[in-house]
């Protein structure tokens, strides 16, 4: 069984000889081997394609679930809470089935060069996917836990809208980078992120003035969900790094 993958290696290498190329042109029923090769290669990028399409979907069910999750924090919205906890499980289930497809992938056809590139950032960006669909699960589950009272004060609503705001923007963004494999706007997601951490670093300064008229719980819930919007953000530029890597080969440098 080894020594069939060399055999069509150096088949496909005498094909590109002008000499014999006309003839599998001419006669291709005749090459056997060659139309295996062609075949299982074509069904290899079939199987790629279906787990970059899984990628997308996912990035669209956080997207959806960023977005509901806000509206149900900032409206003490119950229904919507649970909706957003309940259909967690949509986004682990299709991570669980893209990585078992992208590691039953390698095993069998043990990819080099950028088809192994992209089935193991496939990997890495799947887990940064699940972990933002964990993070709009949590602030669902905050809204719930603080129901029927809003759990956002007053004073705070405004940095929380523009926090989701922030986050439905850099995940719209991201999920283009990932569909069209754009290099570009992969870099522009750092920008992006910036907005994010100065939204968080406002939201820290009004918990610390002494003026907080809320007490120490309040206190904890916001600092926490102020964390959870950060994180989401963090993960999106993590998933740009490795678009940008995967079309590169190099590392984005970021420039501070």
């Amino acid at each position: 069984m080894l020594l069939i993958p060399k055999a069509v290696n150096r088949l496909e290498k005498a094909i590109s000889l002008p000499i014999v190329k006309d003839l599998f042109t001419v006669h291709p029923a005749l090459h056997p081997y060659l139309h295996y090769s062609l075949t299982m290669r074509d069904a290899f990028h079939e199987e790629l394609d279906s787990i970059g399409a899984s990628l997308l979907q996912m990035a669209v069910l956080v997207k959806d679930a960023m977005a509901t999750a806000t509206t149900a924090l900032l409206n003490a919205d119950l229904a919507l809470a649970e909706k957003v906890i309940q259909e967690d499980e949509v986004i682990d289930s299709i991570q669980h089935d893209l990585d078992a497809r992208a590691i039953n992938l390698m095993a069998r056809q043990q990819p080099v060069a950028s088809d192994l590139r992209t089935l193991v950032t496939s990997l890495r960006m799947s887990a940064d996917l699940e972990r933002m669909g964990d993070l709009a699960h949590h602030i669902a589950k905050q809204a719930r836990m603080r129901y029927p009272n809003c759990a956002v004060p007053p004073e705070l609503t405004v940095t929380i809208t523009e926090m989701g705001r922030a986050a439905n923007a850099i995940i719209d963004k991201v999920s283009a980078v990932m569909e069209h494999r754009d290099s570009v706007r992969a870099l522009e997601i750092e920008s992006d992120d910036d907005e994010m951490d100065k939204l968080h670093r406002k939201l820290i300064g009004i918990l610390l003035e002494d003026s907080w008229p809320h007490g120490v719980e309040a206190a904890i819930d916001m600092t926490l969900l102020g964390r959870y919007y950060e994180r989401c953000s963090d993960h999106a530029v993590s998933i740009a790094r490795r678009v940008y890597f995967l079309v590169t080969g190099e590392y984005a440098v970021v420039q501070n």
